[in-house]
C-alpha cells in the first residue's frame, strides 16, 4: 500500500530532490519544521521506501560520454534472465524500463563513440529487434514528483501572466 503523505511531506521530497544533501537543520527551515520534526519525517520517509537512496547527478558529457542514446529493445523470447544478466555486466547501460507496446524494453545508453554505441547495440540485438535514437540533449533532466498525482488536477506548473493579459 502507498505511503500516504502530506503537503509537509512532499515539500520535504521536493528539497530532497533538488538537494540531496542538505543538512537536516537547513531542511527544516525551508520546510518550516525544527530539525528533530524534520529528521523524524525524513526518517519515516526512508523507512517506508517513499526515499529509496540519494545519488549525485552526473554531466554526461564531462564524464566522457560522448554519446548518449534510447534504445527500444523488442524481445523475441520468454526467458528475460539472460537480458538481466548483460544488463549487470554493461554498465554503460545506465537505465532499463519494461514497458508495454510493441517494445519490451526501453533502454538508455551512453558510450565513448558511436562505434562505442554500435557494439553494444549489436549485443542487444541477439534478444531482439532493437530500434536506436541518439539523443541531442536532455531538454528536461529526470525529475521526480513534485506533489502528488491527481486526475482532477494535473501536474502542471501555474503559468505565469505577462502584464498584457487580461484578467
Amino acid at each position: 500500500m502507498a505511503e500516504k503523505l502530506d503537503a509537509t511531506d512532499w515539500s520535504i521530497l521536493v528539497e530532497l530532490q533538488r538537494e540531496g544533501r542538505v543538512a537536516l537543520t537547513e531542511l527544516g527551515r525551508r520546510v518550516n519544521l525544527s530539525t528533530s520534526a524534520v529528521t523524524e519525517r525524513v526518517r519515516r520517509l526512508e523507512a517506508t521506501g517513499v526515499v529509496s537512496g540519494y545519488q549525485a547527478t552526473v554531466d554526461l558529457a564531462k564524464a566522457g560520454v560522448a554519446v548518449f542514446a534510447v534504445v527500444r529493445l523488442k524481445y523475441a523470447g520468454h526467458q528475460h534472465q539472460p537480458l538481466h544478466h548483460l544488463l549487470d555486466e554493461r554498465l554503460e547501460i545506465f537505465e532499463c524500463l519494461r514497458i508495454t507496446g510493441d517494445d519490451c524494453y526501453l533502454l538508455k545508453v551512453g558510450a565513448a563513440s558511436m562505434g562505442h554505441l554500435e557494439a553494444i547495440v549489436n549485443e542487444l540485438s541477439q534478444f531482439g529487434s532493437t530500434s536506436t535514437s541518439v539523443v541531442y540533449r536532455q531538454t528536461l533532466p529526470f525529475r521526480g514528483p513534485q506533489r502528488p498525482p491527481s486526475e482532477e488536477h494535473p501536474l502542471r506548473r501555474p503559468t505565469k501572466r505577462s502584464s498584457g493579459d487580461a484578467d
